[in-house]
């Protein structure tokens, strides 16, 4: 083997050695998001019962981010339209190749710093006029080609930038998925409500229709006047207006969820009754610390640019410092293929270059200003991301307790207006009360039928999106 080809491993090893330096980052700045320590847990209504929560599948030593999907949605129908979506939405799809397509940028950002190796071989023949015949020559070289010493850590820092950048994009991917089940969660339940919405119009509709018959007969008869027949058909059209509204928002529903979900959606994966359980979460750990919150992937994905941002400082800093580059190669030249290799036709060359900018009309000092504001941006955006998850948080937890009271309210209304209707059904056929307060009594069972599906649907999606706003979502299963 040729001695000079023997000395090319450890020659690469040094250059390699060389480059790895320290850089010239400076600190990470501590974010101040200026948020208490805990949530404000909201206080029980004066007079008001306790209402019993579900029960708790989370121990106090449990982080939210961690309880999988899978185990927080208890619907087996809702959890295979998520596992669909994940698989078919396109808005995932463009958050993953995101992600593929930053750790390619990160690949070549890290490949800079280690010394690209080529080979050259060159075979020539030429001849002329002269009466000297052809002459044939023969060249090998493998070398390096202006291979930057990161003797400042400019190249170090640069990688280290293009990585936290990858870190981020795949955190965004993270939050796109968490965005995601919450999202298909949300429209799952309405579809659900106003399913149930429109079962309760259909059958307002069908009993109505039946007592406008009845009423119709007797002003036939005479013994009711055209003003309960007139008042009779009110709830009729009403009932029948609100079918095909409900309908409407049934069908858009749908729509809604295909869309999320990527495809067409069998009749048997749809939403059965509303009130069936849908959602695991329990009542939180007692003094869950508001630090759970850098764990929401959006949180982390700010936290990785603002390390890319300082990492960029470095590398502008790194460009006021000399920099020097290497090209370089060894190799052998014959005027016989057969002899190529042989010794005595090894060459080599070396061309150290040094740069040292002197005067450059100001643009090093306004892109280490650029990189300094950079990161100052992404410091701030950092800390509106953790105020923005502690104000999500605090919002569902506010709304946690008294939509459950609400529920319960609205439930005992529900069971006082049907026995209004009842007993005013019972008044008016016993020839002791108007046509009017029947209807009257009618119509306040049938909206109080109409808020408690609305309670019921607010009060589970808030529990989504608590279970978002803490940063579950992301994992399909605990321990996964």
């Amino acid at each position: 083997m040729n001695p000079v080809f023997a000395k090319l491993p450890a020659a690469l090893a040094a250059l390699a050695l060389v480059g790895a330096c320290a850089t010239l980052e400076p600190e990470l700045p501590l974010a101040d998001p200026a948020i208490p320590a805990a949530w404000p847990l909201p206080p029980t209504t004066p007079g008001a019962a306790e209402v019993p929560a579900e029960p708790a599948r989370m121990g106090a030593d449990t982080v939210v981010a961690d309880v999988g999907w899978r185990e927080f949605f208890a619907d087996s129908r809702l959890q295979e339209l998520i596992a669909r979506a994940l698989d078919n939405n396109r808005d995932m799809r463009v958050a993953v190749l995101n992600v593929e397509r930053a750790q390619a940028l990160y690949r070549i950002q890290r490949a800079d710093r280690f010394p690209s190796v080529g080979v050259n071989a060159i075979a020539s023949r030429s001849g002329g006029s002269t009466g000297l015949g052809i002459v044939e020559g023969y060249r090998a070289d493998i070398g390096i080609a202006a291979f930057e010493l990161d003797l400042f850590g400019r190249v170090r820092s640069l990688s280290q930038s293009a990585l936290q950048q990858y870190f981020a994009q795949e955190s965004a991917r993270r939050s796109a998925q968490l965005s995601l089940v919450a999202e298909i969660a949300s429209a799952y339940l309405t579809l659900a409500a106003d399913q149930e919405l429109l079962r309760v119009a259909q059958a307002t509709l069908k009993s109505q229709e039946e007592s406008f018959r009845l009423t119709e007969q007797r002003h036939r008869l005479g013994a009711v006047s055209g003003v309960d027949l007139a008042q009779a058909r009110t709830t009729v059209e009403t009932a029948r207006a609100d079918s095909a509204r409900f309908a409407g928002f049934v069908a858009q529903d749908r729509n809604a969820l295909a869309l999320l979900v990527g495809g067409q959606i069998e009749p048997e994966l749809l939403p059965g009754q509303q009130g069936g359980r849908v959602s695991g979460l329990g009542p939180l750990p007692a003094g869950l610390p508001s630090e759970v919150l850098l764990r929401r992937p959006d949180v982390l994905q700010a936290e990785y640019l603002l390390r890319a941002a300082n990492a960029n400082i470095g590398a502008a800093r790194a460009a006021f410092f000399p920099s020097i580059t290497l090209t370089g190669n060894v190799g052998s030249l014959s005027t016989e293929l057969s002899d190529l290799f042989s010794a005595g036709t090894g060459g080599w060359s070396f061309v150290p270059q040094l740069h040292l900018p002197i005067f450059q009309g100001g643009r090093l000092r306004a892109a280490l200003g650029v990189a300094k504001a950079e990161r100052e941006i992404a410091l701030a955006q950092y800390e509106r991301a953790i105020q923005t998850g502690f104000r999500e948080v605090a919002d569902a937890l506010a709304l946690t307790r008294t939509l459950a009271e609400q529920r319960e309210a609205q439930l005992a209304l529900l069971d006082a207006a049907s026995e209004a209707y009842d007993l005013a059904q019972a008044r008016y056929r016993a020839g002791q009360d108007s046509f009017l307060t029947t209807l009257d009594a009618q119509r306040t069972q049938y909206a109080a039928e109409q808020a408690l599906i609305t309670t019921r649907l607010a009060e589970q999606i808030n529990r989504v999106s608590l279970y978002k706003a803490l940063g579950g979502g992301w994992v399909e299963s605990s321990g996964s």
